[in-house]
């Protein structure tokens, strides 16, 4: 399993979100903002399986920076 930590510009947000939910992902969103202009964005922490990456990736390419991580463990409580 993949933590995928996506950090999207406010304008395109919506955008991609919409994309992920019927693409059948769900994401957890976080207001941040940038350290260099100040501008608005969102963080997205996104849950995948290892096969699911790319097909992650082909929705946020180009409107996010991504940082993937590994997951050693997942539980729902």
């Amino acid at each position: 399993m993949k933590m995928l930590i996506t950090i999207i510009p406010d304008r395109d947000v919506a955008q991609v979100l919409d994309r992920l939910t019927t693409s059948g992902f769900s994401a957890t969103k976080l207001a941040s903002t940038s350290g260099f202009l100040r501008v608005g964005n969102t963080t997205l922490m996104i849950g995948v399986e290892d096969h699911e990456v790319s097909a992650v990736m082909d929705i946020v390419k180009e409107k996010a920076v991504v940082f993937t991580l590994d997951v050693e463990r997942f539980e729902r409580i």
